[in-house]
């Protein structure tokens, strides 16, 4: 592809479904002007947004700059830049972005963007891609040398490399990844939000259903109310996270949601760390949230059906505020652990349709069915 001689250079945003696709919508809504006012050449932009599974079966940068090439052949883009929220590896490196100048092709991985500000970081990137290719594809209508660089804000936040173009004709000229504690954390945030943890709670209705019976049948026992009295603030941290432990491992174990390497190569492993870091701290969050609401709905509970006397001749202590809280507290820990006993009639499809994105279920589903085919 070549940037045409007109006024107007036609950019294509070709996005994943799903979040990939949310996110190229809302930045095509401003990006046009926005380039324009950047490119400081009285050029006018057009941008399209074309959903499509273009990383399914496979997360290999190579493969798929070859699918974006191919798709863009059959179109009148002059620039294409590929969305996606799966996290790629390439060399040993976590990418960010791959450019081809020659056809004015980019990929970018939407996790390394980090779990803050994705919509901002991702348009600008964006952005710095797009008018690094214009750029790079006029300099060389006019027969200047091309642009190997994008713009500097992109240059300063990622490392560049230079990846060996040897046999590969649709292998990327330049190559951004991440590096450092710093960027592998960010790597991991974005894979997180890319998996949309909040959705685990409307995910797990018959664990929290179990959950729900538990904490209303635990808040009118008399044993209940003497242990919550009875127990220090630390005996109720740890039973907070004994039973936020046995959660999220019971749910990880029983939906087989750990990731084994295919591979016993040092980047697998790699990969298989991150992948299962994620998975944790999605589900993670998504039960804590849980818990939080059982807290809340507990707390409620009791206020309704609490008697003085009643709490008083059995306690042989008075009810005041904190017996409220703390029974709620302990209360919580005790459904959670009965939730996580419910969570056992929750199909594995279900709470893994609540716990990963959309590409990285097809990812998993990809390399069950290979491994499958390998055994």
């Amino acid at each position: 592809m070549r940037v045409s001689s007109s006024k107007v250079a036609v950019v294509a945003l070709l996005a994943d479904p799903d979040a990939p696709t949310e996110v190229a919508q809302r930045m095509a809504r401003v990006l046009p002007a926005r380039l324009a006012a950047k490119s400081g050449r009285d050029r006018r932009f057009d941008v399209e947004v074309v959903s499509e599974p273009f990383t399914s079966g496979s997360e290999d940068p190579l493969t798929l700059m070859r699918r974006i090439r191919d798709r863009a052949g059959a179109e009148r883009w002059d620039v294409v830049v590929a969305l996606t929220d799966l996290p790629l590896h390439a060399d040993g490196h976590t990418l960010v972005v791959d450019v081809h100048h020659e056809y004015g092709l980019a990929l970018l991985s939407l996790p390394p963007l980090g779990g803050l500000r994705l919509q901002t970081r991702a348009r600008r990137t964006v952005e710095e891609a797009v008018l690094g290719l214009v750029d790079s594809q006029l300099k060389e209508a006019g027969g200047g040398p091309r642009r190997q660089q994008l713009p500097a804000p992109l240059a300063g936040r990622f490392t560049s490399v230079h990846p060996d173009r040897a046999g590969a004709e649709d292998a990327a000229d330049l190559r951004y990844v991440v590096s450092g504690l710093r960027g592998h954390l960010r790597v991991l945030l974005g894979m997180v939000r890319a998996n949309r943890p909040w959705r685990l709670v409307p995910g797990l209705s018959k664990a929290l259903a179990a959950a729900l019976a538990t904490g209303a049948i635990a808040t009118v026992n008399s044993t209940v109310w003497s242990l919550a009295k009875a127990l220090s603030t630390p005996r109720l941290v740890i039973a907070t996270v004994g039973s936020l432990a046995i959660m999220i491992g019971w749910l990880i174990v029983d939906a087989q949601l750990w990731h084994r390497p295919s591979k016993s190569s040092p980047e697998a492993r790699q990969k298989a760390r991150l992948y299962n870091t994620s998975t944790i701290v999605t589900v993670g969050i998504g039960v804590l949230v849980c818990y939080i609401g059982l807290m809340v709905i507990n707390f409620l509970w009791a206020l309704f059906i609490l008697n003085d006397r009643v709490f008083a001749s059995l306690t042989r202590s008075p009810l005041g505020a904190a017996d409220y809280v703390t029974l709620a507290w302990f209360v919580a820990s005790v459904a959670t652990v009965g939730g996580a006993l419910g969570s056992g009639l929750e199909s594995d499809e279900a709470i893994r349709a609540a716990a990963y994105s959309k590409r990285e279920q097809e990812r998993r589903r990809t390399l069950e069915s290979g491994a499958r085919s390998s055994s």
